[in-house]
């Protein structure tokens, strides 16, 4: 509407019309012609028609009015392509900068749920799956290790106990000093004693030699020698009940020496009898082969028992690995979730950000006016010619519709005339010729009359040509123009 008012256009149209009418009508006389070429598809290789330009047009009375209203046209698609791009590259790159906060917050997110997660289960993660695997074998194949180490230890202690067994404590020569010697002696008293009455003349020599000794030594009990006695007879009662019977001779011989020594030995009560026999064993004995083997007992037993613990850390391992592996399933379910929401979220940003880049770009090019932008091709150019109507169409139509007109009303009134004319019509009407035709004879003012109607039509067909001749010349091209083309086509019409 501002163009119209600016140009003042559809004068007359807008005394009889509505705005809204007046716009649509020069809504109708603007033309706008998509130009479109066959171009290669880039991706597919295939050739594909795609519109490369596109001709605007404005229809008009007055070609100085139509020319400026077209530029004015012009230069409105030019000034709101310019200010469409620029607000699609200012909202695009406002949407893709907002995506792309969006987007750079869930992905911290997202890796701070993972490094959660992976502190939480990290253990139990499904890369460390093959590992959790091998240390379990590994760990199996240590305890069945220690297993038989476990036993091996045990049948060597068993072993040194059997020999420990067959060994006496404390030996008898008599270049030991005195202290040891009491020792021995006292042992050989309990021998002794075990077998002789306490008359026997060498219990009562032993006797004697032991008080001597006790008087030079100053040690007077001996209760620990007959102990240490004791446990070395247990000794090889077990070794001997491992050979023998119950029932054997030497077996029942010396459950007799155990039981004599048992009640030689000055104890308050008999219920400590077994603590003060370990209490007994526990006492320094003399013998190098007893104490070696018992400090290899000593050794084994504190083999046997480290091994135990390291096998007892070695299962809690392998409990704990069978766990992990057990607990491995559920933690992948919820570690690749996680895994493949941050990958997701990863991609979809880098995606944003090559794109915030290339708005980025375009926006800086929209601001530089260097973006891709309409380019005026053709500007309008004062119309010579008329576009509309086609005058030549028109008078062809004319005159081929006033020939059939013409034609047409004969027949009609031929067909519906029924006068006779002729003798002709005559004799089709009667079935017989006439025998003789009078000519009508015309009076002088009927002649008068013809001579008049003739000149008229002469006049009349000279005036419409004349009337005909003006309109071309004035309304579609002068005439002179049209006789010089005439000519210039019949010149390339003979020439080729």
């Amino acid at each position: 509407m501002e163009i119209i008012d600016k140009y003042n256009l559809y004068q007359n149209e807008r005394e009889r019309l509505t705005t809204e009418e007046v716009i649509d009508q020069m809504r109708e006389n603007i033309g706008l012609d998509l130009i479109d070429a066959n171009v290669v598809d880039p991706r597919t290789g295939r050739p594909v028609s795609a519109t490369i330009a596109f001709q605007l047009s404005f229809s008009g009375e007055n070609p100085p009015q139509v020319q400026k209203v077209a530029n004015e046209l012009m230069s409105l698609y030019l000034k709101e392509n310019i200010k469409e791009r620029s607000e699609k590259a200012n909202e695009t790159y406002s949407f893709l900068h907002g995506e792309s906060k969006r987007l750079n917050r869930e992905i911290s997110n997202l890796e701070s749920k993972l490094a959660d997660f992976k502190e939480k289960h990290v253990n139990s993660l499904p890369e460390l799956q093959q590992l959790n695997l091998n240390l379990m074998d590994r760990t199996e194949r240590e305890i069945s290790d220690l297993g038989n180490e476990i036993r091996a230890q045990e049948q060597t202690r068993v072993y040194l106990q059997s020999q420990l067994a067959q060994l006496q404590p404390y030996g008898a020569d008599p270049s030991m000093n005195p202290k040891t010697r009491l020792q021995a002696l006292r042992t050989q008293y309990l021998e002794l004693i075990a077998r002789y009455s306490p008359d026997h003349p060498d219990v009562i020599r032993t006797r004697r030699e032991i008080a001597g000794l006790e008087q030079e030594t100053g040690q007077v009990d001996s209760s620990a020698e007959q102990l240490k006695q004791i446990e070395a007879l247990r000794g090889e009662l077990a070794v001997l009940l491992k050979k023998y019977s119950a029932q054997h001779p030497d077996v029942i011989k010396l459950q007799r020496q155990i039981h004599s020594l048992e009640q030689s030995v000055a104890t308050p009560n008999a219920a400590p009898v077994k603590s003060s026999l370990a209490r007994a064993a526990a006492d320094n004995p003399d013998n190098p082969a007893y104490v070696q083997i018992q400090s290899q007992i000593e050794s084994a037993d504190m083999q046997i028992r480290s091994l135990k613990a390291k096998k007892q850390n070695l299962e809690a391992k392998q409990a704990d690995y069978e766990r992990r592996l057990i607990a491995t399933p559920q933690v992948e379910r919820e570690y690749r979730a996680l895994q493949r929401d941050l990958q997701n979220a990863t991609t979809e940003y880098d995606n944003i950000h090559a794109k915030l880049v290339s708005a980025e770009i375009a926006q800086q090019l929209e601001k530089d006016s260097k973006g891709e932008r309409f380019e005026i091709i053709e500007p309008p150019i004062l119309p010579e010619e008329p576009v509309s109507p086609n005058r030549p169409a028109i008078l062809f139509l004319s005159l081929v519709l006033a020939i059939g007109c013409g034609f047409g009303i004969a027949a009609v009134t031929e067909t519906m005339d029924d006068a006779v004319h002729g003798g002709k019509s005559i004799a089709l009407s009667f079935g017989s010729a006439p025998l003789a035709v009078i000519p009508y004879i015309s009076t002088d003012r009927e002649a008068r009359r013809e001579k008049r109607r003739i000149a008229t039509r002469l006049t009349a067909t000279a005036a419409a040509l004349i009337i005909g001749a003006a309109a071309i010349h004035y309304l579609w091209q002068p005439l002179d123009v049209l006789w010089y083309k005439a000519l210039r086509k019949a010149d390339v019409a003979i020439n080729t």
